[in-house]
């Protein structure tokens, strides 16, 4: 039987991996990278052997003209990285092992599972929604993954209450599962975040601090009815042109059923980095 063994949510700024690889980690910085190193020490120390990493296509596998609400990988390896991020943030072309199995399961081995309709891709080209929160937590990336994509970017966006199903069906399948399996379940957004426009990084603070608190408060209360009433698309565009990619901690908080171990906003350079934390 395969188990829960953990889950997160973690950023996935692609800007972290440049101005950290050196030495030191610069100040404002530290902690963020201290809570990736946390993290990743509670998935070693939990036996983790699968991850499933559910974030958000930056508009390169899935773009205007068709992107699924969600889409799972289902794959033995993935390629990353796209060369625009290689250029412009200095990621590497790594390669991921997958799990066919697993991600073959959550699908529906013939027929799809009535509780979430999943698109599908054998070839998956991963961008920094996936790759970031691997290298930081797994830096030897031997621990394969199921990548699902949650269309988080692009309107029409499914409502917040769509986020939480996918959570609960992770939860049911997982814990179905006929093979033996310690899964983590990997979350990837951000909090109140802009880009490209007049709240872009404002040197440690948040677009929307009142957004953040909330939505730290949400995940230490366990309060999934309060984050998914508060999760309208108003609100969230209110707070920043991408927190949308926040909903992809809804699935984190309905997987999980319960209140965060450890729930904070750590601020940066950028914007307050999300993590949030379950020990199963």
């Amino acid at each position: 039987m395969a188990t829960i063994a953990t889950i997160c949510g973690v950023p996935h700024n692609p800007l972290l991996w440049r101005v950290t690889r050196g030495d030191p980690v610069p100040d404002d910085l530290e902690r963020t990278m201290a809570n990736f190193e946390r993290f990743g020490r509670g998935m070693r120390d939990a036996g983790v052997d699968a991850m499933i990493v559910v974030g958000s296509d930056h508009l390169r596998q899935f773009t205007w003209s068709n992107s699924p609400a969600f889409c799972i990988g289902k794959s033995d390896r993935f390629a990353a990285t796209y060369e625009n991020e290689i250029r412009t943030f200095g990621l590497e072309p790594w390669e991921l092992h997958g799990d066919e199995e697993l991600a073959g399961w959550l699908l529906g081995r013939t027929t799809m599972e009535p509780t979430i309709d999943f698109a599908m891709s054998n070839e998956w080209v991963l961008d920094h929604s996936f790759t970031v929160p691997a290298v930081f937590m797994t830096p030897d990336l031997d621990i394969p993954i199921v990548p699902i994509h949650t269309n988080a970017n692009i309107p029409p966006i499914p409502r917040s209450e769509r986020f939480a199903a996918l959570g609960r069906h992770l939860r049911t399948r997982i814990e179905a599962a006929p093979f033996d399996r310690r899964v983590a379940i990997v979350t990837s957004g951000h909090l109140a975040t802009e880009i490209g426009g007049p709240r872009q990084f404002l040197g440690g603070g948040s677009p929307d601090q009142a957004f953040d608190e909330e939505a730290v408060g949400w995940m230490t209360s366990g309060d999934l009815d309060a984050a998914v009433a508060g999760c309208t698309f108003e609100r969230i565009a209110a707070a920043g042109n991408v927190t949308g990619q926040f909903l992809n901690f809804l699935v984190a908080l309905a997987a999980a059923g319960a209140p965060a171990d450890f729930a904070e906003a750590t601020p940066s350079r950028f914007a307050n980095g999300p993590f949030f934390w379950w020990s199963t």
